[in-house]
């Protein structure tokens, strides 16, 4: 298929051969005209972006200096006679509360056509730091309860839900487990629920370090993606996706 000239992309294909057998309902995606793709999240999604330029869609500045930058680049390539507005509101250090509270503003209120979420690094790193206390069911519920609202209010929406990850290394020690693994499977019990397509950015990772390098080229504090995760991301985000 000629990614270029398609309106109508099929996601179940690709999607198939990544997902774990939990998560494998895939809708086909449906780009139109001036559709709406949304990168919503914490640090890794915010990567820097500019605040003032938020409103400004497809600006460079607005879409940081991570996965979101090299995936919107390519899409606009890729598809530029569909004329995408494409946004990044990530905000460093966001947990599902978090989302929750600016929900409106900064999602319901764009009306994406595309909305990819990656959000939960922080709920268990902050809990580990001592600065929240919120266990893994109230990540699952919350998360739960944030992508029904988001339904309610956009039924035609696409979502994709991003497997939460971590590399062994930096910040990242024993501690993290095994609630960390809790945590990402309520992510794709979440993603299966809804009828998401998901994006197993762990896997991949985890897949990049046993073909040989070590986890800090990806992810020098275990969290925060190099250029080269960030492209990893963007990668396996497209391959997911199917656009």
């Amino acid at each position: 298929m000629n990614r270029r000239h398609l309106l109508s992309l099929t996601a179940a294909g690709s999607a198939a051969t990544l997902l774990p057998r939990s998560a494998l309902a895939v809708p086909d995606v449906k780009l139109e005209k001036g559709s709406t793709i949304l990168f919503q999240g914490d640090s890794i999604t915010d990567a820097s972006r500019d605040r003032k330029t938020e409103g400004s869609a497809n600006n460079p500045a607005m879409l940081g200096r991570g996965y979101p930058f090299h995936l919107a680049g390519q899409l606009l390539a890729d598809h530029a006679s569909l004329g995408l507005n494409i946004f990044n509101r990530g905000i460093s250090g966001n947990k599902v509360p978090d989302l929750d509270a600016r929900w409106q503003q900064d999602c319901l209120g764009l009306k994406p056509a595309l909305l990819s979420i990656l959000i939960g690094v922080n709920d268990i790193w902050h809990k580990l730091s001592g600065k929240y206390d919120g266990t893994p069911e109230i990540y699952r519920d919350g998360f739960s309860a944030l992508i029904k609202r988001t339904k309610e209010a956009l039924p035609d929406v696409t979502l994709v839900i991003c497997e939460p990850f971590v590399l062994r290394c930096g910040a990242v020690n024993d501690t993290w487990f095994p609630e960390f693994e809790t945590r990402r499977s309520f992510a794709a019990d979440v993603a299966k629920a809804a009828g998401a397509i998901w994006v197993p950015f762990q896997e991949k990772f985890d897949e990049a370090v046993k073909a040989g390098t070590e986890p800090a080229y990806w992810a020098g504090d275990g969290v925060h993606p190099s250029q080269a995760g960030h492209a990893l991301m963007a990668k396996v985000w497209r391959e997911a996706v199917g656009i």
